[in-house]
């Protein structure tokens, strides 16, 4: 008797799991590789059970036909869902390759839907959202548990970050009052200038944009938990399914990669000096401007 789908994803419609071939569905696993990221015969007949009834819901009375159900399935993108079912399951292999195949056209499909400075931002906030954390790092249902392998996956992924975008757009609208839009903005004296500061503090910014950018997305969100959202070492460890051991020596690593990053750009695009290049980040440490304390302290445990 082939498996029941998971009760978070079930259809309360007329094609039922025996609709879907045991024969076609073994075919579909063999081919789609979903062994090599983990997935089991009976998950994947189950992502396959759920995709079959997403796809009929709005058809009266269901699929017509067996031959329109095997006909459907064959049309799916079978190894991205594989994929797409790996990943969400948390196999490391999966989330490598899913990261090495996907992230320049993601973060491509970002910076052509969202300004420059928030690009980034979207295409992390996706990643946390398919890893299963939510805004605030709580531990949700993963949005590879949405896909159900009509579209590719790379087309799917950039119709969810369109979506996203526009969502956030239009919650950002929904927190500015009417009074607040037409409120002219108080205007305070402007601080002193001090150019040699403002030069470092922007040779600074960029060299630290440059490095985190080059950092991998798990790496980020290592980061963005930690310091973004205040989460301790053993929830964040919860979330990504390591030890608290394994988060803290990750994230000095990645720190220490931060730091290494900065060090370099400032050497060969400034030509900064071993002691220059001290000074300049032990002074951007304490600045106002840059919350980098964290990251260019060199031993921060």
């Amino acid at each position: 008797m082939p498996a029941q789908a998971p009760a978070a994803a079930r259809i309360s419609i007329s094609v039922t799991v025996s609709a879907v071939s045991e024969s076609l569905a073994r075919e579909l696993y063999r081919d789609s590789g979903a062994a090599a990221w983990g997935v089991s015969p009976e998950a994947f007949l189950a992502r396959l059970t759920v995709s079959v009834s997403a796809r009929f819901a709005s058809t009266p009375g269901g699929a017509s036909s067996a031959r329109d159900v095997d006909g459907y399935l064959r049309s799916l993108h079978i190894r991205d869902l594989a994929l797409a079912c790996g990943c969400a399951a948390g196999h490391d292999g999966a989330w490598e390759h899913f990261v090495r195949e996907m992230r320049p056209a993601l973060h491509a499909a970002a910076r052509s839907i969202a300004p420059p400075d928030a690009a980034r931002d979207l295409a992390d906030s996706l990643y946390a959202r398919l890893l299963g954390v939510d805004a605030r790092g709580e531990q949700r249902r993963s949005l590879f548990d949405y896909y159900h392998g009509r579209a590719r996956l790379s087309t799917w992924l950039r119709a969810v970050l369109a979506q996203r975008h526009v969502d956030e757009l239009r919650q950002s609208a929904r927190t500015v009052s009417l009074d607040a839009m037409d409120r002219p903005e108080p205007v305070s004296p402007a601080p002193p200038v001090d150019p040699h500061g403002a030069e470092q503090t922007t040779r600074i910014q960029r060299a630290l944009d440059a490095s985190i950018a080059a950092l991998e997305p798990r790496d980020r969100l290592r980061l963005r938990m930690y310091y973004g959202e205040g989460l301790k070492l053993a929830a964040i460890g919860r979330l990504t399914g390591e030890s608290e051991a394994t988060v803290s020596r990750k994230l000095d690593r990645t720190r220490q990669a931060i730091r290494a990053g900065i060090e370099h750009r400032l050497r060969e695009e400034h030509g900064m000096t071993a002691d220059a290049i001290g000074e300049c980040l032990s002074d951007a440490a304490g600045s106002v401007e840059l919350e980098v304390r964290h990251l260019l302290t060199a031993d921060d445990s």
